[in-house]
């Protein structure tokens, strides 16, 4: 009865089966996928628990019957690939023979080749002057100058001094810097990790500008090749849903699976591509999978057993690096001895040919397919999973070994190895000089290589400036914020979120305008903004928010401005270097002002900000409630007191800490200016607090020029008559507490202090360095002066700098000073308390200034001990108070 029962079940297992079978052969797979999600559907319906996969056989997506015929001459592709191989392993084997340990990569470009001449050649396109954004893998950069060699847009000499960019004028840079090689490299991708969440957003700006009616219909692709093992990086993950959640089609990632990180497997024990079509299947993208070359769809087609299949999808990725690594006997052995099915399958295959079964990503044909079905996807992001072998061709020279990554050198037998496999017309009496090699100018791989360029639209990459120089925005936007607030108390978060409402009103700038917020809209003040210019919802408002009732709702619109990145500071910055850059892929200056907490900028998303800054990003980032001491209650994970101690470090940022609203409206104004009317390669940080003061109006003798140069005298002592004079600098929401400590000075003491204020640490340090620089190699003895110098040479009396941030600020610039710097700031982990509380923990606040400024007129016995000991007692100045850094 037993038996009986399951005869029943396999013959109605096999009916169904068949049934399926006759529909894919009789109707198509399409009609297949139809009836499948009707039974499942009707199965939710009974409550069936239905078997969860995200994941498909370990076979190539696009079946062979479905494949396309090549649309070009492979052959000819080929010898082309084959002098661009060859260069571009030349250029790092020279340059290491030259100078030991200088560095690049073979290996990399060696797996990725194919994937990219493919799209070189039929798919990376210039339409209506709009390149293709395209995000190169950056350790196989050596593949890309290689090109542009036989292209004739780089010389031999370039080649000849990879990495040696000081050396030489003609020097190439190790990996895709824009900043260094300006007219040829567009997007920083290197480190590992920034290429993918920058490709994400690029695409998804691309959608906004759009929609947003800044270009028509924007028919570019945004692509991304990335190394499987660069998919760990939290970036290269961390954005995927909002490619399509966004129905991003526009955006192609193609994964290099070579199967190998720097020291060895990416997945020795496991399998990366099914781990990535599952994660990516998961989050809305179309994936395709390119396993297999046409060689092994002969192989499988012929198994109808289907045990290779099987058996292939059961193999670990260090099994498969090690038949990549190992010889056709060994695959023989290794895979298909261990069942006699399998082993009669390539019983009349020798050895040799088993050794060259192709992975998928080094097929020219099954690249093409899986890239024009990614290219045709609609309503949805595309992601190629791309099987290869890293240092694929390079034989006993690390082909598939775990030191393929490091491989820098060839010996001649490698060499030779190199030239047989991809056939390069290189002579055994030259090979060991391993020559540069180009066919001639008129032969058929060039004019090939030139005639698909030029079909395409021009060489890539390539960058260029396509924009317009900008009209100044109105001046009356401004000249309100000089006015002051009177005796009403203000924030110069408020004033910039009044400067940002009036600037996207400007008939010149306002639609040109992107504000950048990851969800602290609210806390900056800036939900007034949601009614005026909306949240950019590609697909519109699809709900009633709760509050449509208020003023100031929560509007979402297809045309919105606001781009409300959620909590991700990351996706903000990458953001911000798309709405940057727009100048050079679209030719429009779109103007972002990305808001956040200035603790989670440098210190979160320095990278990308260094990224931005190579690639030439322009706009203004907003380090919100800044300082250590401004940010009451948040506690120690959110105060910031070293974010203009980082921006030092960026070349082409200027950073501002202006503690009143004329000061920030001021450099702005410059900021717009110098970005997009003189077109200057910069971005801007600008720190502002929610700390509340009456905004002074601009005094008449502040000259502008001193605000930009991050130092002016804002107020002179009532008291000139007075013999004890006192230096105090502020900046930020800390000038506060230097105008109370002046005035305590000046009422209890009997000093007279003069207030300064300092916008720009960075700016005066760039310019003191710079000028220690010239007048050092110039040999002068009456040495320049820098501008701190110049205004503060007449200066007498004792110099007191307190800031909000750590003294390593301060400290930078001590050396320029005319006396001795006391220099006030906030070193050591933030608390949990109100503003008054912190600033009298870190010993910033008006008494402990008002002391430090004693306490130097003391060591210049302009006061006695005695009278310092009272004023210790007067301001209540604890001697065996916790020291704030070790706290």
């Amino acid at each position: 009865m037993a038996n009986s029962k399951k005869d029943s079940t396999q013959q109605e297992n096999q009916e169904w089966i068949d049934s399926l079978t006759w529909i894919i052969e009789n109707k198509s797979t399409k009609r297949a996928e139809e009836l499948l999600n009707i039974l499942q559907k009707e199965a939710k319906k009974h409550n069936v628990e239905l078997p969860e996969t995200l994941t498909t056989t370990y076979h190539n997506t696009i079946s062979q019957d479905k494949e396309e015929d090549y649309p070009g001459d492979l052959k000819l592709e080929e010898k082309i690939l084959a002098y661009i191989r060859w260069n571009a392993m030349a250029m790092v084997v020279k340059a290491n023979k030259a100078d030991a340990g200088i560095g690049g990569h073979i290996s990399t470009y060696a797996s990725i080749a194919q994937l990219w001449e493919v799209g070189f050649h039929h798919f990376f396109k210039i339409e209506n002057d709009v390149p293709d954004q395209i995000y190169f893998q950056g350790h196989a950069s050596p593949g890309i100058y290689a090109r542009a060699y036989m292209e004739g847009r780089l010389t031999k000499k370039n080649l000849e001094n990879f990495r040696h960019e000081v050396q030489s004028d003609k020097g190439l840079t190790s990996y895709p810097h824009p900043h260094l090689m300006p007219n040829f490299w567009s997007n920083p991708t290197v480190s590992m990790g920034l290429g993918p969440i920058q490709a994400i957003y690029r695409a998804r700006f691309n959608k906004y500008l759009h929609n947003r009616g800044l270009i028509d219909e924007d028919k570019s692709k945004v692509w991304a090749f990335i190394g499987d093992g660069e998919m760990d990086e939290v970036e290269a993950r961390g954005a995927i849903n909002i490619a399509s959640r966004d129905k991003l089609d526009n955006l192609i990632f193609v994964i290099d699976c070579n199967l190998q990180r720097l020291d060895g497997p990416v997945r020795g024990n496991a399998k990366l591509i099914q781990e990535l079509e599952g994660l990516f299947k998961g989050a809305g993208w179309n994936v395709i999978k390119l396993l297999w070359g046409k060689e092994w769809d002969k192989l499988i087609k012929k198994d109808k057993t289907g045990k290779l299949l099987k058996k292939l999808g059961e193999l670990t990725d260090g099994q498969l690096q090690k038949y990549a690594y190992s010889d056709g006997e060994f695959l023989r052995k290794d895979l298909f001895e261990s069942d006699k099915d399998l082993k009669k399958l390539v019983e009349d295959y020798s050895d040799e040919e088993l050794e060259n079964l192709k992975r998928g990503g080094h097929d020219s044909e099954k690249i093409y397919n899986a890239y024009k079905v990614a290219l045709e996807t609609k309503e949805k992001p595309s992601i190629v999973l791309a099987q290869t072998v890293k240092g694929y061709g390079q034989g006993s020279a690390g082909e598939a070994s775990n030191i393929s990554h490091k491989t820098k050198k060839f010996n001649k037998k490698q060499l030779e190895e190199f030239r047989d496999f991809f056939k390069v017309p290189v002579s055994d009496k030259d090979i060991e000089k391993i020559p540069f090699i180009k066919p001639k100018k008129d032969s058929e791989e060039l004019k090939y290589l030139e005639e698909r360029r030029k079909n395409l639209g021009g060489y890539i990459p390539q960058r260029k400036d396509r924009s317009s120089k900008l009209k100044a925005p109105d001046v009356k936007i401004f000249e309100s914020f000089l006015e002051g607030s009177g005796e009403d108390d203000a924030a110069t978060t408020m004033a910039m979120v009044q400067i940002l409402s009036k600037l996207m009103k400007d008939k010149n700038l306002g639609k040109l305008i992107v504000p950048i917020i990851p969800d602290e809209s609210r806390t900056f003040g800036m939900e007034s903004l949601f009614r005026q210019a909306g949240i950019y919802a590609p697909h519109g408002q699809k709900y009633d928010p709760v509050d449509e009732d208020s003023l100031l709702y929560y509007k979402e619109a297809k045309n919105g401005a606001i781009m409300e990145e959620g909590i991700t500071e990351s996706g903000c910055m990458a953001e911000f270097i798309a709405a940057g850059t727009t100048y050079l892929t679209h030719g429009i200056n779109t103007i972002p002002f990305y808001f956040f907490y200035s603790m989670f900028g440098f210190q979160r998303t320095g990278d990308l900000m260094w990224a931005a800054a190579d690639a030439g990003a322009k706009g203004f980032l907003m380090g919100g409630i800044s300082g250590r001491t401004s940010i009451p209650g948040e506690g120690l994970q959110h105060q910031d007191g070293q974010s203009h101690l980082y921006a030092l470090a960026f070349p082409n940022l200027r950073a501002y800490d202006p503690a009143f609203a004329y000061e920030l409206a001021v450099i702005v104004e410059e900021g717009i200016k110098n970005m997009y009317i003189e077109n200057k390669d910069l971005f801007y940080y600008i720190t502002i607090g929610n700390d509340t003061y009456p905004m002074p109006k601009m005094p008449e003798d502040v000259d502008r020029e001193a605000i930009i140069n991050g130092l002016y005298k804002f107020r002179k002592s009532k008291s000139r008559k007075k013999k004890k004079k006192a230096h105090l600098f502020g900046s930020g929401a800390i000038m506060k507490e230097v105008l109370k400590a002046a005035k305590i000075l000046e009422e209890k003491f009997d000093v007279g202090a003069d207030i300064w204020s300092i916008t720009s640490y960075k700016t005066l340090y760039d310019n003191a360095i710079d000028t220690e620089r010239d007048n050092r190699l110039k040999g002068q003895v009456n040495k320049e002066e820098n501008y701190i110098e110049r205004q503060l040479k007449d200066e007498k009396g004792t110099f007191v700098a307190a800031s909000d941030y750590v003294k390593a600020l301060p400290e930078s610039l001590a050396s320029y000073f005319p006396g001795e710097l006391i220099s006030l700031g906030a070193d050591g982990f933030g608390r949990s308390d109100n503003r008054e509380a912190l600033r009298s923990f870190f010993e910033i606040d008006a008494p402990h200034i008002a002391y430090a400024a004693l306490y130097g007129l003391a060591k210049q016995e302009q006061i006695s001990m005695e009278e310092l000991k009272k004023a210790a007692k007067k301001l209540k100045i604890d001697p065996q108070k916790t020291n704030p850094r070790t706290a």
